[in-house]
This record gives structure tokens, sequence and C-alpha cells, in this order.
């Protein structure tokens, strides 16, 4: 199994690896790790304990996800790898037609436009009811809690919060009508909150009950689902009732590849975990350095991620609609057609052949072999920034990821799902399960999850070790991100070989990843990150 000693920290962090053996509960808010813990005290496993997470998360941090969110899940249970589709579609009303007649040559970001039927509730719904052992009330009950006597903003939240204001303020200005519910739920009179104080939320802690005491029904096939049809038609939206009565979310295959003896598993397609995949392809029949800090670690991984990107930005779409096929992109074959691409310099990144041959994370693991990660999102913060009146919800905008272009298999749509980023990542070996592991963060996800498993598994670095380490994202042609802490020599000696680099001094936007591994004996060994209020719970 894993190697590496919980000792040693290579990197500046103020925290440590922790231990369990009964439960462990990690995410970005110390609040829903808690509720987690709680959840399995009370006699709930694994699954139920992520579904509270899921309540609480929306509440707690609506700058990444909300009630009107999407969520892929993968869970180990019985000896076996699940996973959960749970993204939304386009409405049928909607087309790339209505949107360039609008004058937009891309899907926005705000508004109704990137709207999408949410798919998040009908996930937990499937996930209760397969594997879950408790009910709804008793899951959901610390959120609503929390939403009815107030939960605390925490710094990075507040931060990111505060910073939303001014994008949706200036959406309101244009269009009051569909904007100005957002200003009345997620500010105090048009100001943002104080930090660290105390914020209620009524609506959602309703909302949370109507969807408890249905199942999550009434969303799609009940009051809840006609409030958000009635706004949409009020307001110049898209959704008619349908849209929600015929959704709901697929249980699906997860799809994986070996790197170096260990078993990585994704969701597939319409998500893009499938990029992991195809840069571990890629650097498996590559020799790393010896030595993590060396710049010819930092050039391969790069080199391999944006060939991989360049892939799948290019191929990966509803699954529905893919002319390109899965096993085709993960075929050793093409791993290695691409593999000689990479050389002593940067590359400028165009999508291959295969045929040749935005977000919170959080996951869970109990005493009784049940291990669970969880990703869902919003995608661009706060969403489309679309509140629906008197729920608590706040709409996703992950429409704005389609393509207007009619030869892209990504093309809009209605009825369609879109290009996804949110992925969770699960490690096993020889068939037996280590752990759940995630980085939120749009198009970071798939880099920070290669990063974090190459310290892994090349560096053997224990899981708060492999998240503390410096980043580095591929944004466009042969532009790269670094964070500070990386070493200058190699900043320079990456510049040398064409990589066109920037440093950052703020690395908000390098990813929040959280781990569980489970060691030989059992025990439960997790990481959180650095980047983030994370938080680790544990029983």
């Amino acid at each position: 199994m894993l190697e590496f000693d919980a000792l040693k920290y290579a990197y500046p962090s103020h925290r440590n690896v922790v231990y369990a053996s009964k439960g462990m509960a990690c995410s970005t808010s110390p609040l829903a790790s808690n509720v987690g813990i709680e959840i399995m005290k009370k006699g709930g496993n694994a699954i139920d304990a992520a579904l509270a997470m899921a309540a609480t998360m929306p509440l707690v941090e609506p700058t990444s996800n909300g009630l009107g969110s999407d969520c892929f899940v993968l869970v180990w249970t019985g000896g076996k790898l699940y996973g959960l589709n749970g993204s939304g579609v386009a409405p049928l009303a909607l087309s790339a037609d209505k949107v360039k007649a609008l004058g937009y040559e891309a899907v926005p970001d705000d508004g109704w436009l990137p709207t999408m039927v949410p798919g998040m509730p009908s996930a937990w719904a499937e996930l209760r009811k397969r594997f879950g052992r408790l009910s709804f009330e008793e899951i959901m009950a610390p959120a609503i809690q929390y939403a009815e006597e107030g939960f605390n903003i925490q710094v990075n939240v507040y931060k990111l919060w505060k910073k939303a204001i001014e994008r949706y303020t200036k959406a309101a200005a244009k269009e009051p009508e569909v904007f100005a519910p957002w200003l009345e739920l997620f500010t105090d009179k048009g100001k943002m909150f104080p930090m660290g104080s105390l914020v209620k939320n009524p609506d959602y802690a309703n909302t949370l009950r109507e969807l408890a005491a249905t199942d999550c029904e009434s969303y799609y096939r009940g009051d809840i689902m006609r409030k958000i049809v009635a706004f949409s038609e009020k307001t110049g939206g898209y959704f008619q009732a349908s849209d929600f009565e015929n959704y709901r979310a697929q249980w699906v295959e997860p799809i994986s590849t070996n790197y170096r003896g260990y078993d990585v598993y994704e969701i597939p397609p319409n998500g893009h975990g499938i990029t992991v995949l195809m840069a571990l392809n890629i650097l498996r029949g590559l020799e790393l350095p010896k030595e993590r800090e060396n710049v010819e670690m930092y050039h391969k991984v790069i080199e391999a991620i944006k060939l991989a990107f360049a892939d799948t930005k290019t191929f990966v779409a509803d699954p529905r609609y893919m002319k390109t096929k899965v096993e085709d992109m993960l075929s050793e074959r093409y791993a290695a057609v691409r593999r000689q691409l990479i050389g002593h310099e940067a590359l400028l990144p165009e999508a291959g052949d295969p045929s040749c041959g935005g977000t919170v994370y959080f996951c869970t693991a109990d005493g009784e072999g049940n291990m669970v990660s969880f990703i869902q999102s919003n995608y661009k913060g706060f969403g489309s920034g679309v509140v629906i009146p008197g729920t608590g919800i706040c709409l996703q905008d992950r429409g704005a990821n389609f393509s207007l272009d009619p030869a892209s298999d990504n093309y809009l749509e209605g009825g369609k799902k879109s290009y996804h980023t949110i992925i969770p990542g699960f490690l096993a070996k020889d068939g037996k399960p280590i752990g759940p592991f995630g980085v939120m963060g749009a198009f970071m996800q798939p880099q920070g999850q290669v990063e974090v498993l190459v310290n892994t598994i090349d560096y053997h670095m224990n899981p708060q070790e492999a998240l503390d380490a410096p980043r580095i994202q591929w944004t466009s042609a042969k532009n790269i991100q670094l964070e500070r802490e990386v070493a200058p020599h190699i900043a320079q000696e990456l510049a040398n070989r064409g990589h066109n680099v920037e440093i950052l001094n703020a690395n908000t936007s390098m990813g929040r990843g959280q781990i569980i591994w489970r060691l030989e004996d059992g025990t439960l060994c997790g990481g959180t990150e650095p980047r983030a209020d994370g938080s680790i719970a544990v029983w």
C-alpha cells in the first residue's frame, strides 16, 4: 500500500496529518466536517455523513455551491466502487441560436442563459435511497438548525463573498428583476456581512424541510419546481415543468487507469476526470527525477497536463453526443503518441486524434469500510446569480461551458448536458480501496489531482504534505502559473524552456483539496487544504 512518513514536511504547514478509526470527514468548512461526524455518531454511515455535509455546504459556503448545484459522487461500499452523475441538462427551450441572437459569442456566466436543471437534489435522493441508513429528516437536521440559528462566515468564504457582491450589484443594475433576489438574500442591505458574523437563512431551512419530506421529489415534480419555473417565466428564463419532471441523476460505471501500480478512478464524461487519467497515462511512460523540486518534474507534469487538456476540451461532452470513444482516449497506444511530443521545450498544445488506435469537495470514511468522494458546484462562484425568491436556491451557471460552434460535440442544445469541470477521485490498489481525494477549482481540478497523485505515488508524501506542496497551473498556450513557494531557479529554468511563467502571490485559484487514505490496518489518515478554511473531523 502507500508508504509515507507522517512526520516529514518538505513544505511549510501549520497542519499535521490526522488519524482516526471510527470515522473521518474532510471539507473546507469546519462546521460541515463536524456535521459529518455528528451524523456518524447518531448511527449514520459515511454515505449519510456525506449527504449531511452536502446539505450544509451550500449554506456555509454559498460562494462555491448552492441548492441549485450539480454534483458527482464516487462511493466505495460492499467491496465495490459506484459512480453517480448528478449533472443537469439545458432547458429544452434554449438553443445556441437563441444565445447568438441576443448578441453573445459565448454563453455568459450570469443570468438565465447559463442556468440548467440542477442535478444535485436528485443525486442526493439516489444516493440515500441506495446506500444511506438514515432518513433525510435526520440527515438534514443539522443544516436546518444552522440555517435557522445562524452560521459564522469563515475567512476565505468572506473574501470570495465580498468579491461576488460587486459582480451581482452590477448585474442587478442592468436586470433588477432577475438579480435583486440575490442581493436580498446574500447581502446586508447591499453591503457585505462582517467577517465572522452570524448569518441566518430561514428560506434555506424551509426548502431543506420540503426536500426532506418529499425525498427531494418536490424539486422536480412538486412545489419547489413550480416556484423555479414560475420565476423563470416571470423574468425571461427558459425553464418549463417538463425540464424538471423528466430529469433524474444517473448511476454510471467509473473509468480508471493504472499509474505505477495504483488504480485511479474518475467519473466518465461529461465530466473531465478523464483528463487526469490521460495525463497519468502519459506520465507513467516518463521517468521523473528522484527529487520533486526539480525542473524536470515541473516541466513533464505541465506538458502531460496540457496535452490531456487539449484533447478533453475538444472531445468531452454529453456522452450521448461524443464522437470520440473513451477507450480510445485512454488507450496506451494513444498515450504513447502524445508522450512522444514531450521534449525539452514547452509545447503549444493541440488536440490529437484518439481514434488513431468549479466547487466544494469533501470526503468521508467510516469504520465499516464505506468511503465517499463527493463534489458539488455552481461553477463560477455563486453561479448564475439567479435566486428563486423565498427558497434560498441560487442556480448554477454550468451552461457557460457549452460551445456555440455547431461542429463541437459540446454544442449547446436543449436537454443536453454540458462539458463539466467537477471531478471526484478515488485511489485503489490490487482491488483494495485506499480512499477518496479531490481538488476543487474549475479547470484547476484535474491539474491539482495529477499533482497530488504524483506527490503521493512518485514522491511518497503523506496526505497533508501532498496538499501542501506548491502547485502549478497551465492556463492556455504556453502560459503557466506558479505559486510563490516554487523555487526561483525552477521558475527561471521553466522560462528558459519556453514557458510563459506567472508567479502568483495569492493562491485562491490554485485548487482546494481533501484526502482520506485507509491504511493496511484500517486506520484512516487524512489531509486538508491549506489554501482554504479546511478542517478534518474525526471519531
